[in-house]
């Protein structure tokens, strides 16, 4: 329960938390700087996708754009839908144009065929480009689906007991028609693009995760 104080008390008390902020703010600028610093992993395999309008590469991911960031949307091929955590996602992503601009372009990848995927996104009311990777070693490769028969099980950069589909993103940057990998973040560490998320922990009741049971598809609640 919130306290309920004094206007004078809760200046003071605010004024604490904004020099508390403010240090956040400088060991969060210094994390993004380093992040911009790491090196880079040129990527060799020749990945093939399907897209609504047919085959692609990773290359024409980009749509001629210097940097890609994917998306690995939670949608196995046996599911008849998309993961309800990866939608609440997708539903926090503003208008593309604002990446466009900067040279940059932003996709969802998911390992179900293109032919669930096209009416789910349909159903949502997204428009992003989305793309399967069925058939390809993609999700693998980025440890996005643990498969042990397929590769070592891990997640978020260690060794894990799990299988099946995760969530993630991975960053890309192109040089003429070379690709490289320049970051992947999972789980938690995708915390930065929760806007929604980023809105409740203004609030006094915050982002409400103690119970999930909330969570659906937009067009469920």
């Amino acid at each position: 329960m919130t306290r309920i104080v004094e206007p004078e008390q809760w200046l003071a008390e605010r004024k604490a938390l904004l020099a508390r902020e403010e240090e956040l703010a400088a060991a969060h600028e210094a994390v993004r700087a380093a992040r911009r610093e790491l090196p880079m992993v040129r990527v060799d395999k020749d990945y093939v996708y399907e897209g609504a309008d047919g085959k692609k590469t990773l290359l024409d991911l980009f749509e001629g754009r210097r940097q890609l960031i994917v998306y690995h949307f939670m949608f196995d091929p046996s599911w008849d839908q998309g993961c309800k955590w990866c939608s609440y996602l997708v539903d926090n992503i503003g208008h593309l144009s604002h990446l466009h601009v900067r040279d940059t372009t932003l996709a969802l990848v998911s390992r179900a065929p293109i032919e669930k995927i096209l009416p789910f996104r349909a159903r949502m009311g997204w428009t992003m480009p989305w793309y399967s990777s069925h058939g390809s070693q993609f999700n693998y490769d980025f440890h996005v689906t643990l498969d042990e028969s397929v590769t070592p099980a891990e997640y978020n950069y260690q060794q894990v007991f799990a299988s099946g589909e995760q969530g993630g993103a991975s960053v890309f940057l192109r040089e003429g028609d070379a690709v490289f990998h320049t970051y992947s973040a999972y789980g938690e560490g995708l915390g930065l693009v929760h806007t929604l998320d980023n809105y409740l922990d203004l609030t006094p009741l915050g982002e409400q995760y103690a119970d999930m049971g909330w969570l659906r598809h937009h067009d469920r609640y």
